[in-house]
Parts: C-alpha cells; sequence; structure tokens
C-alpha cells in the first residue's frame, strides 16, 4: 500500500471515528433527555432541540413511500452508493484534499445515518432545529452537518478548480 492510500485511508478512518462518534453520543442523549423534557429552546430562541424519528431522507422526502420501496431506496440503494463512495475514495487518487475531506464527510455523514436507519427500524433520529426570525431549517442531526460540510468542501473545491486557483492542494489537469 503507498504511502498516499495509507493517509487517504487514516483521514477517512478519522473522519468516520469522530462523525460516528459524535453523532452516536448527540442522539442517544437527545433520545434519552428529548423523551423525558419534550424540547428545549436555545437561548435568543435561535431554535431548539426536539426529538424526530424521520423515516424519510433529507426534510423526510419519501416519508410517505410504501415500506418496501423505503426501505429499497433509503436502505439497499444508500448502502450500495456509500460503499463505492468508499471504495472510490480509497482506490482513486483525489483531484484535491478539499475534494477527498468533503467527499469523505459525505461518506460519514451517510454512513452514520445508514447504520441508524438499518438499527432503528428504518428511522433516523433527528434532533435540532435553527430559527433566526423567519428563517428556519428543518430538523437535522450531526450526521447531516457533516453531509452539509462535507458539500460545501467539494463546492469551494470546485469552484477553486473551475477558475483555474490551485486551492487547498487542486492538482491542474
Amino acid at each position: 500500500m503507498t504511502s498516499s492510500r495509507k493517509l487517504r485511508l487514516a483521514v477517512l478512518f478519522a473522519l468516520l471515528v469522530c462523525t460516528v462518534g459524535c453523532d452516536q453520543t448527540s442522539k442517544h442523549i437527545a433520545r434519552v433527555e428529548l423523551s423525558r423534557l419534550g424540547s428545549v429552546t436555545l437561548p435568543g430562541s435561535f431554535g431548539e432541540f426536539r426529538l424526530a424519528e424521520n423515516r424519510g431522507s433529507f426534510l423526510s422526502l419519501g416519508d410517505s413511500l410504501p415500506d418496501s420501496f423505503r426501505l429499497a431506496l433509503l436502505t439497499i440503494s444508500v448502502g450500495v452508493a456509500l460503499l463505492g463512495l468508499f471504495v472510490h475514495l480509497m482506490i482513486r487518487r483525489p483531484s484535491s484534499w478539499m475534494s477527498f475531506i468533503g467527499l469523505g464527510a459525505v461518506c460519514a455523514g451517510g454512513i452514520r445515518n445508514l447504520v441508524d436507519r438499518i438499527f432503528r427500524q428504518g428511522r433516523v433520529t433527528d434532533f435540532m432545529f435553527i430559527s433566526v426570525g423567519p428563517i428556519h431549517t428543518g430538523i437535522f442531526n450531526v450526521a447531516d452537518v457533516m453531509i452539509m460540510i462535507g458539500i460545501a468542501a467539494i463546492a469551494v473545491s470546485l469552484c477553486g478548480r473551475r477558475h483555474g486557483r490551485k486551492l487547498y492542494g487542486t492538482r491542474k489537469a
């Protein structure tokens, strides 16, 4: 195994361990405490913590699908896609470290939500909600935050490449 591949494996493993640890711990605390308290409003009313068991995907999309189709789409096909992404991250040299970290964060967050879905009868535990005036989010979790950070990192990497800048280790093609 080359040193580049070993470094990619170490970075990906660190992303997975951090995501799994933070997400699992926060979901456990949310399930225990929020089932007892109901909800907790953040200072300044900038959001709240409230427990939600999401059968769908992002913003509950797919929640009303038949159980067998939702299982096939959100568990099996997502699992296959995440496995493919993981293999891609391990065997392909990244075009930049920024894109690698972004894809790794998406993979880590996706895997964590997939594990939740597998072991919680098709549901993912969500518990955070942010509200600033009329603008608000859907209910989300730490794994979702990792996915969004990953998407942002990929976008930054792509924008840097599009404008011909050497951004965070982007190699010229």
